[in-house]
């Protein structure tokens, strides 16, 4: 790769540029929706894991499946920031609509007491972009992120289950920001890479109308690798750069409670290990620079009721408070992290052989205001203080068919 003579102003532009502490993984950007009858629910469905989307919610759920069952769907959504600088002006993020895909696969053995299942699925992912505007000057991230899931499940007794498979993942982004607060210059990052995991279930129904769940996902590192680019702020560059980002743990514990069989509650407890990203070493032939996130561990309580009609109809509802994971002074535009209120609704219909769920989610950030954050200059030399409301609208459509 080619690397041009720069002037030492921009180089210190290019290495002193917070390109990761904007580009990370809060609510906006992790996806823990991934099957339209759990998300109709809350997402609380890691102690009922009944389709083949438990793959990602409880492996050890698809026990519970006979025979050979696919599901194939995705999740649209629109996601839309707000904010409101000290001065009173105003900007909203530009309005995108991103879908994911849902793949999921399981089959079980009459002989034996194992199952398989596989899912395609994203985890990670979407993006905001800001308008070319005095406030952020055309601040834009994105991030895909893949994963393939293979589990195998062993029903130890007709009460108990385990269940655990690799996850085989690849991500990658791309980032622009504005470097100068007149809004001339920018810097631009495109990087990826690959990276593996595992993720681990438990079921256990004591009694008919009891049941719990527990769900795992591993901690996993992913080396960002690829070139950031520099021009209009003085000599144009190109360079290699990288940035190795840890992905955090996270744990599911829930319990399923259903007092006929027309009715299923459950409530889940979904904790993501935020503190363990610190510090991210953006690393180039410009020098390497040490970038704070110095998050926070966070939950979210998701709460779903689902009733059972004749014909194999059903209904669901549900509700998740979002714990906010960013502390005020690493807050940034990219990730305008906050408290959320997350309501959900939708039906669904099972055949003999064919099925059909659909889910409608709506996400509400009340006003976060923000007056102590890092200058952490977008462009440089500006401040991220002001305040910040999120909304979200999505749908969610799967289709399931048993062999």
């Amino acid at each position: 790769m080619t690397h041009y003579q720069m002037s030492s102003n921009l180089k210190r532009l290019l290495v002193t540029a917070p390109l990761w502490s904007s580009m990370a993984y809060g609510l906006g950007l992790r996806i823990p929706d991934q099957d339209a009858e759990a998300i109709a629910r809350g997402n609380a469905f890691a102690a009922t894991a009944d389709n083949p989307a438990a793959v990602y919610y409880n492996p050890a759920g698809i026990t519970q499946i006979p025979g050979q069952q696919i599901s194939v769907g995705g999740y649209t959504i629109n996601l839309h920031s707000y904010y409101t600088s000290p001065k009173g002006n105003d900007t909203e993020t530009k309005s995108k609509i991103a879908m994911v895909p849902e793949i999921f696969y399981t089959a079980s053995f009459k002989e034996y007491p194992i199952s398989v299942g596989f899912g395609f699925y994203s985890p990670y992912g979407l993006g905001l972009e800001w308008p070319d505007n005095d406030t952020f000057h055309a601040l834009r991230g994105k991030m895909e992120y893949l994963t393939m899931n293979p589990v195998v499940a062993w029903k130890i007794c007709d009460t108990l289950s385990i269940a655990a498979g690799p996850t085989l993942n690849y991500a990658k982004t791309d980032f622009r920001q504005t470097l100068l607060p007149n809004g001339n210059g920018q810097i631009r990052f495109k990087g990826d890479d690959t990276d593996a995991g595992f993720n681990a279930g438990i079921l256990w129904h004591p009694l008919t109308q009891h049941s719990f769940g527990f769900n795992y996902f591993s901690a996993t590192k992913i080396n960002f690798d690829g070139d950031v680019w520099v021009k209009g702020a003085g000599p144009s560059a190109t360079a290699s750069a990288s940035a190795e980002f840890k992905l955090p743990q996270h744990l599911v514990a829930g319990y399923s409670f259903r007092p006929t069989e027309n009715w299923n509650l459950e409530f889940d407890i979904d904790w993501t290990d935020w503190d363990s990203l610190n510090t991210v070493t953006l690393v180039s032939p410009l020098g390497n620079k040490p970038l704070p996130f110095n998050w926070k561990s966070s939950f979210l309580y998701e709460f779903g009721v689902t009733r059972y009609f004749g014909e194999k109809w059903k209904v669901s509802a549900g509700y998740i408070y979002s714990e906010n994971s960013v502390p005020e002074a690493n807050l940034t535009p990219l990730v305008p992290d906050s408290d959320r209120h997350i309501f959900s609704v939708g039906v669904g219909r099972q055949f003999e052989h064919w099925s059909w769920n659909a889910a409608y989610q709506l996400a509400w950030g009340p006003e976060r205001d923000v007056t102590a954050s890092n200058p952490l200059t977008f462009p440089i030399g500006s401040s991220a203080n002001g305040r910040y409301t999120f909304l979200s609208h999505a749908l969610s459509f799967n289709t399931g068919y048993r062999f």
